[in-house]
């Protein structure tokens, strides 16, 4: 969004930062990963070449690489910590495996990783069958040209996969900082429908939508904080205010998301998008007359953490 533009060299500092404690905070981003595995169930595909946008830690990048066993994956971050996690987690083969790779098209295909920003993807066109991607969208600078630079990497008859935060997301904690000033410190994020349209507009057929609400609660502020930290979820913008926020800044915070307390207990809403769509034919000219499904799930699921 204008008004909250990323830094992108803060957000890839705050993820090489987090790299070394994202699995022991990151509860959210494994269930929504599960949930956006699942999805694969119902696609019918099998893909030559999987690109894993976003890998992080390397948590989808395993299930991906043993769901598509044949396939050649590529797992690309904007973080290289992550990446490094992400590798480590992994199998790693002999160096006698390697080589057969390199010389038979029949040996098991190599997992790569690629340092890059998914903005700029240094890909081929029509290069990915599969391009998967769990809560990477959302950081995005310009979500609307990361779309179409999806879309020219996938070969016709390619899927995309993905989840991505939408606007409720962390809505007790934005109120909250309200009460102290005007400055950003939450992230913004897209709506579902934009989604959807920008879909359309990079040229994917029938986009398919979903949402629903997640909800995290805490014994208290410091607890959340914490566990944003750990994953290198922090404000990114460029117009944030630099420097710890002051006690008296902190107590206001404090007071102000005590008025949100529900059995005991502090909120932490995201709104979860799910999506998929698939590449038709790239000579077709686009109309842009695409129906769009959405499934809006309301229901508010709550998981506690200690």
């Amino acid at each position: 969004m204008a008004d909250f533009e990323l830094d992108p060299h803060e957000v890839r500092r705050a993820f090489d930062h987090a790299a070394a404690s994202y699995d022991a905070h990151a509860v959210l981003q494994r269930e929504v990963c599960d949930r956006l595995l699942e999805r694969l169930d119902f696609m019918k595909l099998q893909p030559e070449r999987v690109l894993d946008v976003g890998c992080g830690t390397g948590y989808g990048l395993a299930h991906l690489r043993e769901r598509y066993a044949a396939a050649e994956l590529c797992a690309l971050d904007l973080a290289p910590a992550m990446l490094h996690a992400a590798q480590a987690r992994l199998p790693q083969p002999h160096w006698t495996q390697r080589a057969r790779a390199l010389l038979s098209p029949h040996a098991s295909p190599l997992t790569h990783t690629l340092c890059a920003d998914m903005e700029r993807l240094p890909l081929t066109v029509n290069s990915v069958n599969l391009l998967w991607s769990s809560l990477a969208m959302q950081w995005a600078r310009d979500l609307d040209a990361t779309i179409k630079g999806f879309h020219r990497v996938l070969a016709p008859g390619g899927l995309l996969v993905f989840a991505t935060f939408g606007p409720d997301t962390l809505k007790e904690l934005r109120t909250a900082f309200a009460a102290i000033d005007d400055a950003p410190h939450v992230n913004r994020f897209v709506d579902l429908h934009d989604i959807g349209d920008m879909l359309v507009h990079a040229g994917f057929s029938s986009p398919v939508m979903e949402m629903e609400m997640l909800t995290l609660t805490y014994a208290d502020l410091k607890t959340l904080m914490r566990d944003l930290k750990g994953i290198g979820a922090h404000n990114a913008a460029t117009s944030r205010k630099r420097g710890l926020l002051g006690k008296s800044a902190w107590a206001k915070l404090e007071q102000a998301y005590e008025t949100q307390r529900l059995e005991g207990r502090l909120p932490a809403t995201y709104e979860v998008i799910y999506g998929h769509a698939w590449v038709g034919d790239k000579m077709q000219r686009e109309d842009g007359r695409q129906v769009i499904q959405f499934n809006i799930d309301q229901r508010r699921r709550k998981q506690g953490l200690a």
